[in-house]
Parts: structure tokens; C-alpha cells; sequence
């Protein structure tokens, strides 16, 4: 049987955090919604990165025993443009990607959205992902990490991209690599006001696309645009979609995104995540 659970990425929070919302306040606001699963990005919600405190652990560690969340995805990146005449040699995005799983291995992540380094709007990874993720393989294995880069707008399901991670995983036998599929790609109306337009054409994925690919799944960002006052998320078709991972018997964690306009506004993304984790509910039952 499935096992969808929810949870959030504070990605979502990223007009208020560090500025009306802190940490806690953002564990708090998950756990009250009903949420049990949380993510966050390494550069942005770990104060003394890309270093680890003593003071940073034993925080997350309380605050995760406080309010019965469970870490879920901790997102990174190979920084490809750390310098303006070259690329990262793989062993400097090596020894990167090892302090990341370092990391994440102690603050009890196991799911690791890794960004390889995009080159472009469509979010091409740059020519060296397979030499770099190859050679830290072991690592990830000794660190229990799965490595996931994330598929999202203006990608879509059908990409060459999408193949060629499918491709690594088979050809490797790996399982420290997977995929993070963000419901951006399934977003087929770009006309509701307020909603971020990704690429002029509309270009979008099918709901069905998604079930060949779940096998390969780890975790999946719940991103949303706008919400109704019904509870209807205006720009994603939600219920198919859930109703595949349904009859697929997926199980994982839905991570909400929030991606809509007025981040700022004090209490606004909260309201927001509130409405698409009734949906999620209504939809998936619990």
C-alpha cells in the first residue's frame, strides 16, 4: 500500500526566514499543520555553514524531539560557478559533496536534493556529472545519502536529462542515486495572476509520464502556486496526480513548495501551506 506522508520544504518560508520567522518557528508552524517531515537548504537554514556547530546540532536535534519531525531532504549544490575561469575539478566538487553528506549523515538526513551544477535554463547538469557522482558513490554509501537531483520546470518528464539519470542508475546499479521530481512539471495553466510564467511555451508533462519513473523516486516536492479558498491548487492537476502515486503504491514524502507570489507578507505562506495540506489530506486521506 502507499505511504504518502507530508511534510515541508522551508525554501517556502524564504521571505520571512531570518526576518519574522526563525528555526523554530518554522519546525512550529509545520508540526501545527499536521506536517511530520521537513527540508531545508544547507546555505540557507544552517548557520555556521558549510561547516556543522556542536551549538547548530544539538539545536536541530531538540528542536526535531520537540516537535516529532523527521528530517527528509537536505538540499546542496555542486557549485559549478565558484570560479569565473573554470570548472570545479572532481575532486574539489568531491571533497564538497562528502562534507555535504558528512552533514546531512548527522543532522539524520538520508534523501539529498544535489544540484549538479545546472548550465542553463533548462537545467542542464553540467558535462562531468556522471565522473563526479561515480566517484562519490562510496561515500554516499558509507554516509547512507542518496543523491537526487531535483526535475523541475523548465524540464519536464520527456527530457533527454531525465533518461540520462534513469541510464546511471541502471548502468551503476546504484542505490545512492535517485531522483527528486518537483510537480512543477505537471503546471498547465501559466495564466492565473500572480503565477510565475517558467518558459513562454507552456511546456508541461502529462500526470501518467510520472509512473515509469517512480521506481526511481526518492522523494517529491509538492509545489504549489496559487491555492483557492475551496482548497484546489489552480495551476497543477493535484488529485490525478496523487491518485497515480496512489494506485502506484509510492510511498514518500510529498515536500510542500511553496512557489506564488507575497513571500513577505507576514503569515501569508503559512495560510497558504495550511490550504494545500487540507488538500493533500482530502486527497491522500490522512
Amino acid at each position: 500500500m502507499a505511504n504518502l506522508k507530508r511534510g515541508v520544504s522551508i525554501y517556502s518560508y524564504s521571505g520571512e526566514y531570518g526576518k519574522t520567522m526563525d528555526l523554530e518557528d518554522c519546525f512550529q508552524d509545520i508540526a501545527d499543520m499536521g506536517a511530520t517531515g521537513i527540508e531545508i537548504l544547507a546555505n540557507s537554514h544552517i548557520d555556521s555553514y558549510p561547516d556543522l556547530s556542536d551549538e547548530y546540532l544539538a539545536k536541530w536535534q531538540y528542536l526535531c524531539k520537540k516537535y516529532q519531525i523527521e528530517p527528509v531532504e537536505y538540499g546542496h549544490w555542486i557549485d559549478n560557478r565558484l570560479f569565473a575561469d573554470r570548472d570545479m575539478t572532481i575532486a574539489e566538487a568531491s571533497a564538497r559533496l562528502i562534507n555535504d553528506f558528512k552533514i546531512a549523515n548527522k543532522l539524520g538526513f538520508h534523501i539529498l536534493r544535489t544540484k549538479l551544477g545546472v548550465i542553463d535554463d533548462q537545467l542542464t547538469p553540467q558535462k562531468n556529472w556522471r565522473e563526479i557522482i561515480t566517484a562519490v558513490l562510496p561515500a554516499a554509501e558509507k554516509y547512507d545519502v542518496i543523491l537526487c537531483p531535483e526535475i523541475h520546470l523548465t524540464t519536464v518528464l520527456a527530457d533527454k536529462m531525465v533518461a540520462d539519470y534513469v541510464d546511471f542508475i541502471e548502468t551503476t546499479g546504484t542505490k545512492n542515486f535517485g531522483l527528486n521530481i518537483d510537480l512543477s512539471v505537471f503546471q498547465n495553466r501559466f495564466d492565473v495572476p500572480g503565477v510565475v510564467v517558467f518558459n513562454p511555451e507552456s511546456k508541461h508533462s502529462l500526470p501518467e509520464e510520472i509512473r515509469p519513473l517512480l521506481p526511481y523516486v526518492k522523494c517529491i516536492h509538492a509545489k504549489f502556486n496559487k491555492m483557492s479558498d475551496d482548497f484546489t491548487e489552480l495551476t497543477i492537476p493535484y488529485p490525478e496526480i496523487l491518485e497515480i502515486l496512489k494506485e502506484e503504491e509510492w510511498s514518500g514524502y510529498l515536500l510542500s513548495e511553496y512557489e506564488g507570489a507575497h513571500k513577505e507578507l507576514h503569515g501569508f505562506v503559512s495560510q497558504e501551506l495550511r490550504k494545500q495540506h487540507i488538500m493533500l489530506k482530502n486527497i491522500i486521506g490522512k
